[in-house]
């Protein structure tokens, strides 16, 4: 099947972080290697990426999906829900209810809509373990609404590249460019559309276990950061993607995109 309206929604991933075009303040991503591939396809493809950091499901809800509706979008890929499970008064329930009201909702818009699990943290952060039933919580539900709304799954928690910390950024928890890449092959195999083999192919050699001091730096240079951030958001009101716009909020040819790494 051809593509010719294709539309990301969701978080920092979706954004692409940690994945900076050369030389310049925007992110690549996943989304934006899926497009580049299916423009290949047909000329008069357009692609629109709504992805916002520090979203939630609910305000992907509200915010993202009525934006993509009015698109008319072919193809909808939704990456989402890590932010609700680390939110403060956190309910298994209610981010089950999301997660089914945001893929119901998206494929009522789109003939084919994506949407992905998250994959495990457990050996790329310490104390990462106490985030696992939350996480696998969040999955089972994306892979009930899945099912009952006939979503396609990209499944990335049995994916091994997980354990590799050389596929994330610096804050080990978002990709880095070959993790982007790694992401897009494993959803255009989902769509059925030949990839660059190379961007599921395993790293060379073994990731280097993290040491405890690079496990202290990264709290105080990535952690820290972070939950002071959120500190200071509470006590002023502020959520977490305010003031952030889409990078892509329409339907445009890709050509403007610089390419992809890796691919001539």
């Amino acid at each position: 099947m051809r593509y010719q309206r294709f539309v990301a929604l969701g978080d920092s991933c979706t954004e692409g972080l940690d994945d900076p075009y050369p030389g310049a303040a925007v992110y690549r991503g996943w989304a934006d290697i899926v497009a580049h591939r299916l423009a290949e396809e047909d000329a008069d493809f357009r692609y629109a990426n709504l992805g916002v950091r520090g979203r939630r499901l609910d305000q992907i809800i509200v915010e993202q999906i009525p934006a993509a509706a009015r698109l008319n979008p072919d193809l909808v890929a939704l990456f989402g829900g890590g932010n609700d499970i680390m939110s403060g008064g956190y309910s298994e329930r209610i981010v089950a209810r999301r997660v089914d009201h945001a893929v119901r909702a998206l494929t009522e818009l789109a003939p084919t809509v994506v949407v992905f699990t998250l994959s495990d943290i457990a050996d790329r952060m310490p104390f990462g373990w106490r985030m696992g039933p939350r996480i696998e919580a969040l999955n089972a539900a994306i892979r009930e609404a899945a099912v009952s709304y006939g979503a396609v799954l990209v499944d990335l928690w049995p994916d091994q590249a997980a354990r590799d910390s050389r596929y994330f950024g610096p804050d080990r928890l978002h990709l880095a460019g070959i993790g982007h890449r790694r992401l897009a092959a494993h959803l255009l195999s989902r769509l059925g559309i030949s990839h660059d083999a190379s961007w599921l192919e395993p790293l060379p050699g073994v990731a280097a276990r993290p040491s405890l001091m690079s496990n202290v730096q990264w709290v105080y240079q990535q952690v820290w950061p972070v939950v002071r951030g959120r500190i200071r958001n509470r006590l002023i009101g502020r959520q977490p993607g305010d003031g952030v716009l889409p990078k892509r909020p329409h339907l445009l040819p890709v050509t403007e995109l610089q390419p992809v790494p890796g691919k001539a």
